[in-house]
C-alpha cells in the first residue's frame, strides 16, 4: 500500500530534509514517527529535499507500508511521536504509480525578506534579512528575464547533481507588505540553491548594483562565479508542490493554517 503525506516544517534547527548519519535531518525524525505508527520500518521519498535551515509550508512525500491503518493514523498519530516544528497536515491512499518526486510537475517557494536597519528578533530564522533600502521595482524587472526556459548555470550550486541546469520558470512575483520582501517563484524544477541564488542576485539589483538587465547577463554567461553569493536559507519556504489533478492531492490553498500564520501566501 502506497500512502501519501502532506506535512509542513520549520527547518531551523534542522541539516536539511535529507537523512544523515548524524540522525539530524528532518527525514530521520518522520521515518521514525512513521514507523512508530506502522510498527515496521519506514523508508520515504520526498517532492523536494530542503537544505539545512530551510522550512515547508507543503512538502510532499510518499511511502510504502504492508499494514492498514485508518488515514486519520498518519495525520493525528504520527503528529504525536513527531516534535512541535514538524506536521503532518494530511494523508491519503494512492495508487502505487504515484512518486512525490517524478509525479510533481511543479515546485513553489516563497523567500520572506525582512527589509529594514535593524535585524529580526521575533522572527529570527523565519526571514531573511537586509538592512539597505530595496527598489521593489527594480528586481521586478530584473525577475522577468528569468521566466522560461533557461540554462539556469549561473544559479546553481557547485554540488548540484542534476543532470541538466535546464529549468522552466512559470512565475516570479515579487511584492512588498510593510517591511516585509515577498518573491514567489514557480518552476517545474528547481537546481540545487538555485532560489537562494536567484534571491542574492535580486538583492544586489535591488540596492542599485546593478541594473536590472544583469539577471540577462548573468543567464547568458552560464557561470556562477559572476553571480552574487548564495543568500540565507532563514527567509526559504517549499510552498507547494503541484500534481496532476487525476491524483486528487489538496493544493496548498486548501489545507488548514495551522503554524504558518501571517505568513501564509495563497
Amino acid at each position: 500500500m502506497r500512502i501519501v503525506l502532506v506535512l509542513e516544517y520549520d527547518g531551523s534547527r534542522y541539516c536539511g530534509w535529507q537523512s544523515q548519519l548524524e540522525s539530524c535531518a528532518i527525514q530521520d525524525v518522520v521515518e521514525s514517527a512513521l514507523s512508530a505508527i506502522a510498527q515496521e520500518d519506514v523508508r520515504v521519498i520526498t517532492a523536494g529535499r530542503t537544505d539545512a535551515g530551510v522550512h515547508a509550508f507543503y512538502q510532499v512525500i510518499h511511502f510504502d507500508t504492508l499494514v492498514h491503518r485508518p488515514v486519520n493514523a498518519w495525520v493525528r498519530g504520527v503528529n504525536a511521536f513527531l516534535p512541535d516544528d514538524i506536521s503532518i497536515l494530511w494523508a491519503g491512499e494512492i495508487s502505487d504509480n504515484f512518486h512525490a518526486r517524478y509525479s510533481a510537475i511543479e515546485r513553489r517557494y516563497l523567500y520572506l525578506l525582512l527589509n529594514q536597519p535593524v535585524r529580526p528578533g521575533l522572527h529570527h530564522n523565519k526571514v531573511g534579512w537586509f538592512h539597505q533600502p530595496l527598489e521593489l521595482e527594480k528586481m521586478q524587472a530584473a525577475g522577468r528575464f528569468l521566466i522560461g526556459e533557461h540554462d539556469f548555470s549561473s544559479f546553481r550550486a557547485a554540488e548540484c547533481q542534476a543532470n541538466s541546469p535546464v529549468r522552466t520558470m512559470t512565475h516570479l512575483n515579487i511584492t512588498r507588505q510593510g517591511n516585509l520582501v515577498i518573491f514567489d517563484l514557480r518552476a517545474n524544477s528547481f537546481l540545487h540553491h538555485m532560489v537562494r541564488n536567484i534571491i542574492g542576485c535580486l538583492v544586489y539589483i535591488g540596492k542599485g548594483k546593478y541594473s536590472s538587465d544583469w539577471i540577462d547577463d548573468l543567464l547568458k554567461h552560464r557561470n556562477r562565479m559572476f553571480a552574487a553569493p548564495t543568500f540565507s536559507a532563514s527567509g526559504l519556504y517549499l510552498a507547494g508542490v503541484k500534481y496532476d489533478p487525476s491524483w486528487v492531492i489538496p493544493e496548498f490553498s486548501e489545507l488548514p493554517i495551522i503554524s504558518s500564520g501571517a505568513f501564509r501566501q495563497n
